[in-house]
């Protein structure tokens, strides 16, 4: 059976993650030493005490994830279990990318640094806001996102499960539009700001600098990336992509609807929380989803 790996995005974090793999695992610290060494910072810290409204903050959300996912990633690749294709939901294709060794993990980390910095600052600069959207089809989607001012389908995550991205007035505006033709739910997300959305054109620059600073390969099996959610390995479109990422929506629902299509039947979510094994159960329910992220789930996986 041809496994794919899938990894997590911003908002799967938790205070306390990773912490029972640091305690049990020389690697997982190893890893943590590298991340300090590459952030300047104790991330181990902040990603096991917390407190919740400093790691839900980007610069610290994004690499506490990424982390979390390369330690299971690095277990399972001990124990000789290897996926046949990959993808990364936003902040998780990096994760993706070092699985599928078009990235080093340092590499990967100082670049996941420069995004997360340059979001965070972008929102900031073009305050936004996000919100998702349930139960709204492509034509009310339009609806919904026709309005004065920036607001842009973002995290198209499921079929009738839409995060929407913009500037405050015009995503307030959104939803309740979304209320006002009937949409089952529209809420507003707690979130820094307008990511895969055009207010986050400020961290292009330095995002493409740091893109440009580090050595893309030919990954060894397909990433589908988010960008056009087609399996891609040449170090120049996978590096295009991830630039391309920033501004574009995730197209996480098309990934996984052209995964089954290319055959593959079974996947397994590595990192923090089960959010894509949820969203895989509204895509693809007759496929196998499970998620591990944990000491115990490792232990019980293998």
């Amino acid at each position: 059976m041809k496994k794919v790996f899938l990894f997590p995005g911003q908002g799967s974090q938790f205070v306390g993650m990773a912490k029972d793999l640091f305690d049990e695992f020389q690697f997982a610290k190893d890893r943590f030493q590298q991340a300090e060494n590459i952030l300047g910072y104790n991330l181990a810290e902040i990603a096991f005490e917390g407190p919740d409204d400093i790691l839900k903050q980007t610069q610290f959300t994004q690499p506490s994830i990424f982390v979390h996912s390369i330690i299971i990633n690095d277990f399972l690749s001990s124990k000789g279990i290897f996926p046949s294709a990959v993808a990364g939901h936003s902040l998780g294709e990096f994760s993706a990318l070092v699985s599928a060794q078009a990235l080093s993990f340092d590499d990967a980390l100082s670049i996941v640094k420069v995004r997360a910095n340059e979001m965070a600052k972008a929102g900031n600069l073009h305050p936004g806001s996000m919100a998702a959207i349930l139960g709204a089809d492509e034509n009310q989607l339009e609806t919904i996102c026709n309005q004065s001012g920036i607001v842009v389908p973002a995290n198209l995550n499921a079929p009738g499960q839409v995060v929407i991205s913009g500037e405050i007035d015009a995503v307030t505006n959104a939803i309740s539009t979304a209320k006002e033709i009937g949409i089952r739910r529209a809420l507003p997300l707690n979130v820094s700001g307008a990511f895969h959305s055009p207010l986050m054109t400020s961290a292009r620059v330095p995002l493409l600098e740091a893109l440009d600073s580090v050595n893309f390969n030919d990954a060894k099996i397909p990433v589908y990336q988010n960008v056009n959610a087609e399996p891609v390995t040449k170090a120049d479109e996978l590096k295009s992509n991830i630039l391309k990422q920033l501004e574009s929506p995730v197209r996480w629902s098309e990934i996984i609807s052209n995964m089954s299509r290319d055959g593959f039947t079974s996947f397994l979510e590595v990192g923090p929380g089960k959010v894509l094994q949820g969203l895989n159960k509204r895509i693809l329910a007759e496929h196998e989803s499970s998620s591990i992220g944990t000491k115990d789930q490792l232990e019980f996986y293998v």
